[in-house]
């Protein structure tokens, strides 16, 4: 499949939006579920401490641990130049059919 300008478009905006939300958000707190879920993924010691934990209490439910997320500043700045750079670049194509 070959890229038109609408799918340059899309994506460039779509990424324009990411910028937007990374730059008014401080930081994201993970639910967890998906913090033990990464955890058991990557090997992290959080999925190790839950079991060990869970044994030694003979707890039948995991041990809920959140992790918050803190992204870099520069990280919205980049979706905001890359997404537009996508988006004026769309404007600048040929129009697909034609």
């Amino acid at each position: 499949m070959e890229f038109n300008r609408n799918h340059y478009f899309l994506i460039g905006v779509i990424i324009l939006f990411l910028g937007v939300e990374f730059r008014q958000v401080e930081s994201f707190v993970l639910t967890p579920e998906l913090t033990n879920f990464l955890a058991k993924r990557t090997g992290h010691p959080v999925a190790a401490v839950s079991a060990v934990t869970r044994s030694i209490l003979q707890m039948e439910k995991p041990v809920f641990i959140t992790t918050t997320v803190k992204p870099p500043e520069w990280i919205g700045w980049c979706f905001l130049s890359v997404g537009a750079v996508l988006v004026l670049h769309s404007w600048a194509m040929p129009k697909p059919g034609g």
